[in-house]
């Protein structure tokens, strides 16, 4: 059993965890070779930097940076540099979420 010291050190940590979550953000793409950034992946459509804004340099089927451009570098599915190319060689990385100021981190397996 935890004593109420322990409890509350434990619920300070978990509010701790959370609030360094909600401050970190969705997780963003980058090209792997330059990591230049690609954009936010969410599904908020009103996000300015969202890969789901249709009129957001990111998402847009018509920008040059978007992945949803099927004729731009990162959208095409005959592009080295796009995820929806099965054989890309340089497809996009997903990149966790920090809080700001301490870089970014490769999700695992990616």
């Amino acid at each position: 059993m935890m004593n109420k010291g322990g409890t509350s050190f434990l619920v300070g940590l978990l509010l701790a965890l959370a609030f360094e979550m909600s401050l970190a953000g969705p997780p963003i793409l980058v090209d792997r070779q330059t990591g230049k950034y690609l954009g936010n992946l969410s599904n908020n459509p009103h996000d300015l930097n969202s890969t789901s804004n249709p009129y957001g340099r990111y998402g847009s089927e018509y920008s040059a940076d978007s992945v949803n451009n099927p004729y731009g570098k990162y959208g095409s599915r005959y592009s080295s540099d796009s995820p929806n190319n099965p054989y890309a060689t340089n497809p996009p990385a997903i990149v966790a979420p920090t809080p700001p100021g301490l870089g970014i981190q490769p999700l695992p397996g990616f």
